[in-house]
């Protein structure tokens, strides 16, 4: 199966080359990795052009203006020509070097539609210490209305199944990965197989981890997301995932 790889971009010279060479890395091969760049305006081209003939082919990637990440994800799915699509922020990288290889393996063992695992978060300052470890092992559909949804980092599904569900919603600014997990796998119900595997480090700070006005507007869109699918819930439902999110990072602290 082949595998293509989505990384949204802008400004992120400090970062990107990380992102990269994650991808570099990974023995499976039949990967197609795709970068939508927004027009960066600092050296952000110049490391994706030093990085290209290293993929003898199988990048491809476009500068241009955009309407924000999830709209350079589209762009992204549109371009891309793999069984299998998944999203590589471009400020984190894969944990190991056999996480493709898992995902090829998983699809081909169990036929699901789409799979997921689990993620870890550091600090900028020190890349090897874990600040919060995101398990997905606990998720199932029902959860959703409490604001569960699988680490979209590590979430990939078929291709055919945006031909089926659509593509992600840009009229939301920060939880169209949550819409559209939503739509697929609570209302479209979706047949998925978790992995107990650490799939991605991500970097502490991006849009859905920025503080309590990012929570805020997270409730808003949450809430949105329910009520344009025509799926009953409330704050204080939505709420209940903080307090497992606290118990999260707690034993995040004592494990790491």
């Amino acid at each position: 199966m082949k595998v293509s790889i989505i990384t949204a971009v802008y400004n992120a010279e400090k970062t990107i080359g990380n992102t990269i060479e994650s991808i570099l890395e990974q023995t499976y091969t039949n990967i197609e990795y795709i970068i939508i760049d927004g027009g960066s305006k600092d050296k952000t081209i110049d490391i994706i052009k030093e990085f290209e003939p290293k993929f003898q082919g199988r990048l491809k990637w476009i500068s241009e203006r955009d309407k924000g990440i999830y709209d350079a994800m589209n762009k992204g799915i549109r371009m891309a020509t793999g069984d299998i699509i998944g999203i590589l922020n471009s400020d984190d990288f894969f944990t190991s070097d056999d996480v493709i290889l898992t995902v090829n393996e998983t699809f081909e063992r169990y036929n699901p539609d789409a799979i997921y695992g689990d993620i870890h978060f550091v600090n900028d300052d020190n890349l090897d210490k874990t600040v919060r470890y995101y398990s997905s092992r606990i998720f199932q559909r029902g959860l959703m209305r409490f604001g569960f949804m699988p680490a979209h980092p590590s979430f990939y599904i078929k291709k055919e199944c945006f031909g089926k569900f659509g593509l992600y919603n840009t009229t939301y600014k920060i939880a169209a990965d949550f819409e559209f997990l939503l739509r697929t796998i609570y209302i479209g119900r979706i047949k998925t197989q978790y992995i107990a595997k650490d799939f991605v480090t991500m970097r502490t700070g991006g849009a859905s981890t920025s503080g309590i006005n990012s929570h805020k507007q997270i409730m808003r869109e949450h809430i949105r997301a329910f009520k344009e699918n025509n799926v009953f819930t409330n704050r204080v439902l939505l709420s209940m995932r903080y307090v497992y999110k606290i118990f999260e990072i707690i034993v995040s602290k004592i494990k790491y």
